[in-house]
C-alpha cells in the first residue's frame, strides 16, 4: 500500500489524547508561534523594558517578525515632543528586550508620533482591544472544524483579559 507524501493531515495516528498544538492547522500554528508570544509578553512587561519615564510617553503598537526581506521590527507610538528621548534610549530598549527574551528578538525600532489627545490609556484600552488582527480573524473563521474555531476564539478572549 502506498502512502501519499504531500497531504496536509497527520501521517501517524496517536492513541489517546492529542495535544492542542497537534490538532491546529499549520497556518494557525505559525501565527501563534511567530506573533502571539513576543507581542503579548512585550505588552505585559513594557514598564519593565523601557522604564518609568518612557512608559508614560510611549507604548508598543505592533511587532513584525523577521523574514528574508527584513529584520524584526517593533513599532512604538511616541507622544509628540518626546521622540528625541526615545531615540537616545533606542539601544537600551533593544538590549532590554533581547535580554528579557534571552534571544535576539528585536533588531530595529520604528517610532510613530501622536498628539496628546489621541493617545489611548495604555493600562485599559490596549488590553481591551482584540489581540488578533482582522487578517488573523479571517484565518480563524476559515477553519472548518467548529470545535477548533471555538477554542481559538476562546484563546483570543484569554489574551484579551491579560
Amino acid at each position: 500500500m502506498q502512502f501519499k507524501k504531500h497531504i496536509k493531515q497527520r501521517n501517524k495516528t496517536i492513541q489517546g489524547l492529542r495535544s492542542f498544538k497537534d490538532t491546529l492547522p499549520k497556518n494557525i500554528k505559525k501565527v501563534i508561534n511567530n506573533r502571539g508570544k513576543i507581542y503579548s509578553e512585550t505588552l505585559n512587561n513594557w514598564k519593565y523594558i523601557v522604564g518609568e519615564n518612557l512608559f508614560k510617553v510611549c507604548y508598543p503598537k505592533s511587532f513584525k517578525n523577521s523574514n528574508r526581506f527584513g529584520a524584526s521590527t517593533l513599532l512604538i507610538m511616541v507622544k509628540r515632543g518626546h521622540e528625541v528621548d526615545l531615540e537616545y534610549s533606542k539601544k537600551k530598549i533593544i538590549d532590554n528586550m533581547n535580554r528579557y527574551f534571552s534571544d535576539t528578538v528585536v533588531e530595529k525600532l520604528k517610532f510613530s508620533s501622536f498628539s496628546d489627545e489621541i493617545k489611548p490609556n495604555f493600562e485599559k484600552d490596549v488590553f481591551k482591544t482584540n489581540v488578533t488582527n482582522n487578517k488573523y480573524k479571517k484565518k480563524v473563521y476559515d477553519v472548518k472544524n467548529e470545535k477548533i474555531k471555538k477554542s481559538l476564539l476562546e484563546l483570543t478572549k484569554v489574551f484579551k483579559k491579560k
